[in-house]
């Protein structure tokens, strides 16, 4: 996101005046500058803590896939590990070992074809992930373009509109042309024969999405890989599946073991997935899967010496901790099989008892009831004189923060709310996010408006790409 700060500000905005720490403390300290003295640690860490009081509560966080809590035995594990650069494998080579059992495990979970050794990595998170699959993809098809002499200049990649933007980012960073399925007001997910309609001898691959941000259903992965078959039979147009699975990756082979949407279909090239979201692990940790070496090209390879041994690196980012991919470990060793199918399962169980709570208070439909991912997705049944939007305001006001937003083209005239539904989401929070829905609508039926929340919400939203700050600006 783009840091700014507004123009309009005066002097004394430039300065922090944290009056508690007058003992310690001689004057204020600058906001936008270094401070020119040292503090002790303690005061540093309180003008800090005291000012992230002012963030939503993660507990409350209805919006966000991403992991929250985890054991505190992970917790110490993480915290032994803070200072371990995960690149320096001739230094931790037990790490590099973790790093690989873990690769290995994933890609068992994913029913990869048995090998010595699978081919994939950890990355920072499921956005680095997709555009090390990308550029895979890029390369294998200009490799063969080139093989034939043919003009390998204008790459394309066909997908829904309801992809995660990291997507966006990756065509428009690698020059490859996005090539969009539209949704329609009765499908929020990927069209098969319209996607087929978009390939062309340019497609260096297809998305399916095992798990939508929008609704949080899965895509028809198996029947995308099936009319990819019927295509390269007809035209001998040889077009590879990639299956982004960072949301339903850690909750499909536990929920539906039955289904298939991994490498059991010959079709799927490669597969990521987000550690951090239903893998239980804090952010951020993603990983990226193929299915075997042969579609991982060499020419993306580096080998690196000069931290000691030649180790092969593909990674978008260089350094990293390691903390991540030893809380990943953790996981897989502690809870097995089993216990990410029960988690999993009790998670299921509340979206769905949470669905059919909302849908009992008469004034929603239910889009989504769990079904696939733990997520529950939710509109109004009739038009109204408040809108999803506005019942998002006052849940926030209330601490809850419940997202609303409108579907991707061509369903952008359809606006939802949505729960993700994580571990620390009890049946208890969840019957009183429905009692405070409850009374939500009957504030907003009486022709109540959203308070405080909402109005700085919409102050904030005018002056949204005026704020800049000063000094320096950041992208994060």
């Amino acid at each position: 996101m783009l840091a700014g700060k507004s123009n309009r500000r005066t002097e004394n905005d430039d300065l922090l005046t944290p009056m508690y720490a007058a003992r310690a403390l001689r004057g204020s300290i600058p906001r936008y500058s270094l401070p020119e003295e040292s503090m002790p640690a303690s005061v540093a860490a309180k003008i800090i803590l005291d000012e992230l009081n002012l963030d939503g509560n993660p507990a409350l966080n209805l919006a966000s896939f991403v992991t929250t809590w985890m054991e505190p035995e992970a917790d110490q594990l993480i915290a032994a590990t803070l200072d371990k650069n995960f690149v320096d494998a001739d230094e931790y080579p037990q790490t590099v070992e973790i790093h690989d059992r873990c690769v290995n495990i994933i890609a068992s979970l994913f029913n990869a074809p048995r090998q010595s050794a699978y081919t994939g990595c950890a990355t920072v998170g499921s956005s680095e992930a997709i555009h090390l699959a990308g550029l895979a993809m890029k390369w294998r098809w200009k490799a063969k373009r080139k093989a034939a002499n043919l003009p390998y200049t204008t790459p394309n990649i066909v997908m829904g509109h309801n992809v995660q933007v990291c997507w966006e980012k990756f065509a428009r960073y690698f020059d490859v042309e996005a090539r969009y399925v539209p949704l329609s007001e009765n499908r929020f997910v990927i069209g098969v024969e319209e996607a087929m309609s978009m390939v062309d001898e340019n497609t260096i691959g297809v998305v399916g999405i095992l798990g939508s941000t929008y609704t949080g259903e899965y895509e028809p992965i198996s029947e995308l890989a099936t009319a990819l078959d019927n295509l390269q039979s007809e035209t001998g147009l040889d077009v590879p599946l990639h299956v982004d699975a960072a949301s339903g990756g850690f909750v499909a082979p536990f929920l539906q073991p039955e289904l298939e949407w991994d490498f059991r279909l010959p079709r799927v090239c490669s597969i990521n997935t987000s550690g951090h979201k239903y893998g239980l692990v804090y952010p951020g940790v993603g990983w990226v899967i193929w299915r075997d070496e042969s579609y991982l090209p060499e020419d993306l390879i580096f080998h690196v010496n000069y931290l000691g041994g030649d180790h092969p690196t593909f990674q978008l980012n260089f350094s990293r901790g390691a903390s991540q991919i030893i809380a990943q470990y953790f996981n897989l060793l502690r809870l097995g099989r089993e216990g990410y199918t029960s988690i999993m399962q009790a998670l299921q169980a509340t979206a769905g008892w949470l669905a059919g709570s909302i849908e009992s208070l008469g004034h929603f439909s239910i889009v989504n009831a769990g079904n696939d991912l733990p997520v529950v997705c939710f509109k109004l049944k009739t038009p109204r004189a408040y809108s999803e939007f506005d019942i998002s305001d006052i849940l926030r006001e209330r601490g809850w923060i419940v997202p609303a937003y409108t579907m991707a083209p061509n369903a952008e005239n359809i606006a939802v709310l949505r729960v993700v539904v994580r571990e620390g989401l009890s049946r208890d929070l969840a019957q009183s996010l429905v009692e405070d829905l409850s009374h939500t609508i009957a504030h907003l039926e009486k022709g109540g408006k959203p308070g405080l929340v909402a109005k700085k919400r919409e102050a904030s939203k005018q002056t949204e790409g005026k704020r800049v700050r000063a000094k320096t600006r950041g992208v994060c």
